[in-house]
């Protein structure tokens, strides 16, 4: 890569960065509907549905396969990678998360009857694995869709 600017010329980043930008757009307009009210830290926020890191991983390793070839070592790496980042969000980051609730409950129960600092973990860490797939999902679709209006954009 000759020059920064290049990273953006292809499809490889529009391919991670657009569905993981869905799946974070699906989280805040979910939490508007449920509480009437427009939060903005979904559009960082870890957890919840649809996983938005399943999201960027499948939109990423879709393009590959298509631009590469599902054949290929590239396509091999990025599917790898994807499978890692969709089973630590569904397994090792979940737990952690179910840990903080619990802690959480442990602190408020001590903090009743003593004085302790009332700083809580974050307890969103991990997905169930029906939002990894759902994240599966949108990364899936929105890559195809960033790949044809690449190739359309590119070609013409």
């Amino acid at each position: 890569m000759n020059n920064f600017s290049e990273l953006f010329a292809g499809p490889y980043f529009w391919a991670a960065f657009c569905p993981w930008v869905v799946a974070q757009i699906c989280k805040m307009i979910s939490s508007l509907v449920q509480t009437r009210r427009m939060d903005l830290r979904y559009l960082v926020s870890t957890g919840g549905m649809p996983s938005a890191h399943s999201a960027l991983v499948m939109g990423l390793s879709t393009v590959v396969g298509l631009k590469e070839g599902f054949g290929s070592a590239a396509y091999a790496v990025a599917l790898g990678f994807a499978v890692i980042v969709m089973f630590d969000a569904s397994t090792v980051r979940r737990a952690a998360g179910m840990q903080a609730r619990l802690i959480n409950e442990m602190v408020d129960e001590l903090f009743k009857e003593h004085r302790f600092s009332e700083q809580k973990l974050k307890e969103l860490l991990g997905h169930t694995r029906l939002e990894v797939f759902m994240g599966m999902i949108v990364g899936v679709l929105t890559g195809m869709l960033v790949y044809s209006w690449w190739v359309a954009f590119t070609v013409a």
